[in-house]
């Protein structure tokens, strides 16, 4: 494909094209890979640098590299950007049906001349028999497939016309190298990926799902959750917090039980009309109201930093909802505690839901509450269950967050079980390895059913075997068997259990295998609540921080502002850890500027000083000062470039920052209460009427998150313009 380059060539490549003087996270080992001519599977989060995974490799390969992806949006964004690294513009392109013949006819002799490096096409077009045949007289130097989880019916956001591309791709050339690539990734959707495009040899890159900072627990579901929710967020009185519930009728009771109880709870849910939605959020928003009570519609749009708490009243269809849901908790890194409630009677109602559907719909979403069962069921770590789930290995030992969750700080007794062990992969093996989790439990227990009988495995000497302990036992053997790699589920079958290289090799030489017996749950679990990491009571003096909020507070509704705009929480917790005193020390303090220390500062600093003369509090003589190091030199670059009206890009390249870590950089200044008049550069993207429409948009919005303005205005501007403008409204206004 390409000759091989040395870290120096990459490095000077990546400094020439896009500026930047290094590579990030996983970056050069995916370049190598692709420039190796190889298949390769990069799984990574947004904002870990997916798309330059493929766009250097195609700016120093030759011919032109095929970038699939079903955003028209996102496709557009990187081909304007990688136009404005080039003095050519016919660099990249984009190939679909809103292009006019003459502009085709362009797009055309660009790739034909070898001028097009990268030319993006939704997968609807690459179906045409005329872009087939076109392509197929070109030389194509890879093809990348974006969102590559859109190929996989067990992923979300499925798109069937993905399943053909590897067809399409083979007529195009049988040795052209696949890069896949996308933002998550469960091992059954890696797996459908990487079968449905041919690449199972792919060497895979992924990034971790670990958030350390988040305590999971799950507790039964009684008659008394009311008193047992209620409970827990007195025992977190002044923390914000979402209770999810899976029926609107239980958000509306739960809500009116929590207000009864003193606690300033909201509904939130579809069927409320819009004004009381809006109502609702905001009140939320503006700390107005601790807790709200939501079906999972809440919270795709919200990206509240310092909600402390997450509560299922229900457990989710999947771990990837759960995921998802808990992942709210504890965006600033602080505290995030994850409570579910369980009780099987719940995945019981889920099943009858899905009755109605078609079988093989049925098959998968009952394969995915099963997951949810052996979650909430396992007495092993949770953390490592939720990793191992998405293919990430996890040590409790050395892992970051290892003690995280109720299994880890109330574990049950182990017990040795290499003999029972031995008995359960015997049975699979001896079965043909055709049996799902449940039908191996029969087998082992000694019960027929009418497969079981079909198969004649009832007369097997394995039959019966395991009859000595309950179907529990076993049931939480096979997942401890999942979790250690001795088994492995088979996607194609929903489930059908599988022995690996490693369950293979214990049966030729058995050792010692620790078993822990799962949760019954049959009794209430009354423990005192068990806070997670990060939070305030560890480090920092609780009572002043309390004050502190409510001073905020006080601000914020004076200003008409939502709390988290004027200090955000992990500010106030340094503030209640270093006691500062005067404006120039509150400037040091976490995520406060020299700007916002001066213009929110003197009712903090009045009310920390009174505190401690009051309480008599000796605060340390050398005052812990948080050093920016050479953020700070960059800072200063940033404003005095933009005072003297640079263009953004050009500035972002001197520094050798991607345009949207320049922004982040920009998006601090702002936040810590610096004024930037980017206005010069906004008027040559944004012209006077949509300048006014984001104004409006941000008065009246509930959150300045972009998520919820991208939905708003529905494709009329760009992530990089809402952001871009929100430093420009962050500036005149909260300034």
């Amino acid at each position: 494909m390409n000759k091989a380059y040395s870290k120096e060539e990459l490095s000077a490549a990546l400094k020439n094209y896009f500026g930047f003087s290094g590579f990030k996270g996983l970056q050069e080992p995916v370049i190598t890979n692709v420039l190796a001519g190889r298949d390769t599977f990069v799984i990574m989060p947004t904002g870990g640098g997916k798309s330059l995974c493929y766009q250097l490799p195609a700016l120093i390969s030759p011919g032109t590299a095929i970038v699939v992806s079903p955003l028209i949006a996102l496709m557009k964004n990187q081909v304007d950007f990688l136009r404005s690294l080039s003095e050519t513009e016919g660099i990249a392109h984009v190939l679909n049906s809103s292009l006019t013949k003459a502009e085709i006819k362009q797009v055309r002799s660009d790739v034909r001349s070898g001028v097009t490096k990268l030319l993006y096409v939704a997968p609807e077009s690459l179906t045409k028999e005329e872009n087939i045949e076109f392509l197929n007289r070109v030389t194509i130097s890879f093809v990348a497939i974006d969102e590559a989880h859109c190929i996989s019916e067990w992923g979300h956001d499925f798109r069937p016309e993905y399943r053909n591309l590897r067809k399409i791709i083979q007529r195009l050339g049988g040795n052209i190298p696949i890069i896949g690539l996308t933002a998550t990734a469960t091992p059954k959707v890696q797996e459908d990926i990487l079968k449905n495009l041919g690449i199972q040899e792919a060497t895979t890159f992924k990034a971790s799902f670990n958030r350390p900072n988040l305590y999971y627990e799950i507790r039964p579901k009684t008659k008394s959750i009311d008193a047992d929710i209620t409970r827990f967020v007195k025992n977190n009185e002044g923390k914000s917090g979402i209770i999810y519930c899976l029926s609107r009728k239980r958000v509306e009771e739960l809500a009116q039980t929590l207000q009864v109880n003193g606690i300033r709870a909201i509904p939130y849910h579809a069927g409320l009309d819009p004004k009381t939605r809006v109502k609702n959020q905001d009140m939320f928003l503006m700390e107005d109201a601790e807790v709200v009570v939501a079906t999972i519609a809440f919270g795709m749009g919200i990206d509240k930093p310092d909600v402390r708490f997450v509560i299922h009243n229900d457990m989710p269809k999947s771990i990837e909802s759960y995921y998802q849901e808990t992942g709210r908790a504890g965006r600033d890194g602080g505290e995030g505690h994850c409570l579910a409630f369980y009780s099987y009677k719940d995945i019981e109602k889920l099943e009858k839901f899905m009755s109605g559907k078609p079988v093989a719909e049925q098959e998968i979403g009952l394969a995915l509450l099963q997951d949810v069962v052996a979650f909430a069921e396992t007495s092993i770590s949770r953390r490592k269950f939720i990793l191992h789930y998405f293919g990430e290995e996890f040590d409790n030992e050395t892992g970051e967050g290892g003690d995280m969750d109720d299994n880890m700080r109330h574990p049950k007794k182990k017990h040795e079980a290499q003999d029972q062990l031995a008995s359960l992969l015997n049975a699979v093996v001896q079965t043909h390895q055709k049996y799902k989790a449940k039908e191996v439990v029969h087998v082992m227990r000694g019960k027929v059913n009418a497969l079981i009988k079909s198969h004649k495995t009832d007369a097997m000497s394995i039959f019966g075997a395991g009859s000595a302990h309950p179907s529990e036992y076993w049931m939480a053997l096979i997942r401890q068997a999942l979790v250690a790699g001795l088994l492995t589920k088979d996607i194609e079958t929903y489930g059908v259990l599988k022995i690996s290289s490693a369950g293979q090799a214990f049966l030729k030489s058995p050792s010692s295998f620790m078993m822990t017996e799962d949760h019954s749950y049959k009794d209430a679990n009354d423990d005192v609540v068990v806070s997670g990491g990060g939070q305030i009571g560890a480090v920092a003096d609780q009572t002043l921080f309390k004050l502190l909020k409510a001073e905020r507070k006080t601000i914020a509704d004076k200003l008409g502002l939502p709390p988290f705009v004027i200090f955000q929480d992990p500010s106030l917790e340094d503030m209640a850890l270093k006691y500062p005193i005067t404006i120039d020390e509150l400037s040091n303090v976490h995520g406060v500027g020299e700007g916002k220390a001066k213009k929110y500062g003197a009712s903090f600093v009045s009310l920390i000083d009174n505190y401690v003369t009051e309480h008599q509090i000796l605060r340390p003589d050398d005052f812990v000062v948080k050093s920016t190091g050479s953020n700070s030199g960059l800072k200063l670059y940033i404003i005095q470039s933009v005072d003297r009206k640079l263009p953004l890009t050009d500035i972002a390249q001197a520094k050798g920052l991607a345009m949207d870590d320049f922004i982040k950089e920009m998006e601090a200044i702002v936040y810590s209460g610096t004024k930037l008049n980017i206005d010069y550069y906004l008027e040559d993207i944004l012209d006077e009427d949509s300048q006014e429409e984001l104004h409006d948009y941000f008065m009246e919005a509930q959150s300045d998150q972009v998520a919820p303005a991208l939905e708003a205005f529905d494709g009329d501007f760009e992530e990089e313009e809402i952001r871009l403008y929100r430093i420009k409204f962050i500036s005149d206004v909260a300034n």
